[in-house]
């Protein structure tokens, strides 16, 4: 991973289009995309401290017998130590419901680089937002 980026709260604050959402194995080798060629999505973070993430796979059609990539979670968030953490009070999946969500956050200007920790199998997810609009 990159050097740390420190920011305040506040400057994340805001509605975020998903650009890019790539996947590597532990050797940092490339993996399928998680959300198909043309990921979808959008993260919205309230001033009240309530968040919201929606991704999908965004292509207008899928081939035959392909099911579409979709993930979706809410709750109240809070950072420490360069971590975005939501604690889930609804989700797409019930069993992210109660727990925490905890994402390493760089933000480069208007891009917000997001990485959920590691599955099981080693893989990392990398999502990467831009933002819409004003702060």
């Amino acid at each position: 991973m990159n050097e740390p980026t420190f920011f305040d709260p506040p400057q994340l604050l805001g509605s975020w289009r998903l650009v890019s959402a790539v996947a590597e194995d532990e050797a940092g080798g490339k993996l399928p995309p998680p959300y198909g060629p043309q990921p979808m999505g959008r993260l919205v973070l309230n001033a009240d401290g309530r968040m919201m993430a929606v991704l999908c796979d965004g292509r207008p059609q899928l081939p035959a017998g392909e099911e579409r990539a979709y993930a979706s979670y809410c709750g109240n968030f809070r950072i420490e130590d360069g971590r975005l953490i939501t604690r889930v009070d609804a989700a797409a999946l019930r069993e992210r419901i109660g727990g925490d969500e905890v994402r390493e956050v760089e933000l480069n200007g208007n891009r917000l680089v997001l990485r959920p920790p590691r599955r099981a199998d080693g893989a990392q997810r990398i999502l990467s937002w831009e933002r819409e609009g004003p702060p």
